[in-house]
C-alpha cells in the first residue's frame, strides 16, 4: 500500500465534532486513524478505528503503532477528545478532577508526544487541538474552572510547541470554540446557551470543522488560537 497519501489521527472520533472531522479529512483524501473509547471499525479501508482510553499512554502507543503499520506515516493530529463538567468550584469532586486531567491533559500529552516524534522524523506535520473560548471568556452563569484549567493549559502548550517546532516543519495550532450544537447539549438548553454569545446563536459542528481545515491548509499559521465563538472572546 502506498504511503504517499496523507494521514490524520482524530481523537474523540466516534460522534459529534470528532466524527465530522473524520468525514472532512476523508473528503480531502486523507487516510484517518479514528480513536475513542467505544469506536468500531467500519467498512472504509482508509479509516482505521482504534478503541481505547486516550488518557492512557498505552492507548497512545497503540494508535501511533497501528497508524504507522497500516498507513506508514502521520501528517496531522487533531486532539478533539475532551470532557466538560460545569459545576461551582467548591462542588467539584476528586473524581471530577481526575477524569478531566486524564482525558483533557493526559489525553493531549501522550498522543501529542508520540505523534510529534514521528513528525520530527519526517520533517513535517500539523497538530491542532480543540479547546474552549471559556479560557478567555469565563462567565458566572456557567462555572467551568476545570475546563479553564485543562483547556487553558493546552492553549498555552500550543504556543510553546509552535515555537519549539517552528524551524522543524511542524505547525501547532488550536481551535477555541464557543458552544456548539452537538449531542453534548440537549435541545431544551439551546435557547439559554445561544444567549451566551454576542451573535445570539450557537455554533454548528461545521464551523469547527471548517476552522480545522483552514488551519490544515494555512502553511504560514502556527501558534494560533483560532476563536470560533460567536464573538465571545471579543466581549459582551
Amino acid at each position: 500500500m502506498s504511503n504517499q497519501q496523507k494521514v490524520a489521527i482524530v481523537t474523540g472520533a466516534s460522534q459529534g465534532i470528532g466524527a465530522s472531522l473524520v468525514k472532512a479529512y476523508r473528503d480531502r483524501n486523507y487516510r484517518v486513524v479514528a480513536t475513542s473509547r467505544s469506536i468500531k471499525q467500519g467498512s472504509d479501508p482508509d479509516i482505521l478505528a482504534v478503541a481505547g482510553d486516550i488518557g492512557e499512554p498505552e492507548t497512545a502507543d497503540r494508535i501511533v503503532k497501528e497508524a504507522l503499520s497500516r498507513f506508514g506515516r502521520i501528517d496531522t493530529l487533531v486532539n478533539n477528545a475532551g470532557i466538560f463538567i460545569a459545576k461551582p468550584f467548591a462542588e467539584y469532586t476528586v473524581e471530577d478532577f481526575t477524569s478531566k486531567i486524564a482525558t483533557n491533559v493526559a489525553g493531549f500529552f501522550h498522543i501529542t508526544q508520540r505523534a510529534a516524534a514521528e513528525m520530527l522524523k519526517q520533517g513535517s506535520g500539523h497538530i491542532v487541538s480543540i479547546t474552549t473560548s471559556l479560557t478567555d471568556n469565563p462567565t458566572a452563569s456557567v462555572p467551568t474552572v476545570l475546563a479553564n484549567l485543562t483547556k487553558g493549559g493546552i492553549n498555552s502548550a500550543t504556543k510553546a510547541l509552535a515555537i519549539e517546532y517552528a524551524g522543524k516543519g511542524i505547525r501547532v495550532n488550536a481551535v477555541s470554540p464557543g458552544i456548539i450544537k452537538s449531542p453534548m447539549h440537549p435541545p431544551e438548553t439551546h435557547e439559554f446557551l445561544a444567549a451566551l454569545h454576542p451573535v445570539k446563536h450557537m455554533g454548528e459542528m461545521s464551523d469547527i470543522v471548517n476552522a480545522v481545515l483552514y488551519l490544515e491548509s494555512a502553511g504560514f499559521v502556527t501558534g494560533e488560537i483560532l476563536h470560533v465563538d460567536g464573538g465571545q472572546s471579543a466581549g459582551h
